[in-house]
C-alpha cells in the first residue's frame, strides 16, 4: 500500500478501515516511534544541543541534553529543565 500521508489520514477520517485495522495501524505507529526513540537515544550524548517543539505552548524549544534515561531525555534550556520523549527530539 502505497500512501501518501494525506491519503492515510483521509482513510482514517472518513471510516474506511475496520476496527481491526485501526488497532494494527496503531500497533504499527506505537512500533516505529519505540524504534526511532531507541535510534534517537543512541545518537545523543550529554552536552548535545537539540530541538522540540513544546506540547504545552507550541513554541519551538532549544536547549542542551542534561541526562538520557530510559523514556525521556532531559534538556536544560535557559529556563528551567525539560523532561522529553527522545522520538520528539532533534539534534541542531
Amino acid at each position: 500500500m502505497n500512501q501518501t500521508t494525506t491519503e492515510i489520514e483521509r482513510c482514517i477520517v472518513s471510516g474506511v478501515f475496520t476496527n481491526a485495522e485501526l488497532d494494527s495501524i496503531t500497533v504499527a505507529i506505537k512500533f516505529a516511534r519505540g524504534r526511532l526513540s531507541v535510534q534517537t537515544k543512541r545518537s545523543l550524548v550529554i552536552g548535545d544541543t537539540v530541538s522540540f517543539t513544546s506540547s504545552k505552548t507550541g513554541n519551538n524549544v532549544t536547549g542542551t541534553v542534561q541526562k538520557i534515561a530510559v523514556k525521556f531525555v532531559t534538556v536544560r534550556t535557559l529556563s528551567h529543565l525539560w523532561k522529553v520523549p527522545a522520538n520528539m527530539l532533534t539534534r541542531v
